[in-house]
């Protein structure tokens, strides 16, 4: 099978885990496994719930996560209590965010080493590996992001899995609306803005369908910001799906 069909598949499975969940108003259960760029500024998986809740058809979603300041998946793999939560939770889907930039050996290898023990253990626990990608920052700017980029569409075509190209979004709203900060004043971690934008692409690809009219947005934002957010979101992941 080619590899772009092959992320075609696993991004079907993924809809389809998702519509069924909804259809039959069984909560779908999420876990996100990161650091801080996923529990900044309250937490992107109470965003999703938010935003789940807030559609014109909610989406019943129950989320969990697993976080820890600075980790990599390297670290997160010799964490107990982040294998639990893999094997016991009964998640649906898994949300890996990587932060490629903390590797001290400034190689992608750790990456594509602990994805693909993290993906094993999420396949033998009956639930689908979305992968979060993040983006570069100045403080440890030894990769591009191209480099995460290319890291990802590699890793995913290996494991079959779903990319939620969060990154992508970011650099394209700091192209079309300079202005708007998606990093705050540390250039590292995101602003309310950009976690309000990484929430909208996650969104996007669990459900397949445009966050464009969800109701719930962070204190911080304006309806119009919202909506422009909302649907860079949408155009970002649709682009990512057709052209991998």
């Amino acid at each position: 099978m080619q590899p772009y069909k092959i992320y075609v598949v696993a991004f079907f499975v993924l809809f389809i885990t998702s519509n069924v969940k909804a259809q039959t108003n069984s909560p779908l259960k999420l876990l996100f496994i990161g650091n801080s760029f996923t529990y900044r500024n309250g937490g992107i998986e109470k965003h999703i719930k938010l935003m789940a809740d807030n559609t014109k058809k909610p989406i019943p979603v129950q989320v969990d996560k697993a976080t820890k300041g600075g980790a990599t998946l390297k670290i997160h793999f010799g964490i107990d209590s982040v294998h639990i939560k893999i094997k016991y939770g009964n998640n649906d889907i898994v949300i890996l965010q990587e932060d490629i930039p903390e590797y001290k050996e400034h190689t992608i290898a750790p990456f594509f080493e602990y994805a693909t023990l993290f993906e094993k253990e999420i396949s033998l626990s009956k639930s689908k590996l979305v992968l979060f990608m993040a983006w570069p920052y100045e403080r440890l700017n030894w990769i591009s992001l191209d480099e995460i980029v290319a890291a990802h569409k590699t890793i995913a075509k290996q494991l079959n899995a779903t990319v939620a190209p969060v990154g992508i979004a970011l650099d394209r709203s700091l192209r079309i609306r300079p202005q708007m900060a998606m990093l705050g004043k540390d250039m590292e971690h995101e602003s309310v803005h950009g976690t309000y934008l990484a929430s909208c692409v996650i969104y996007a690809t669990l459900f397949n369908k445009s966050p464009k009219g969800v109701s719930y947005w962070p204190e911080g934002i304006t309806k119009t910001d919202a909506r422009y957010l909302q649907g860079l979101a949408w155009k970002t992941v649709k682009d990512w799906k057709k052209n991998n």
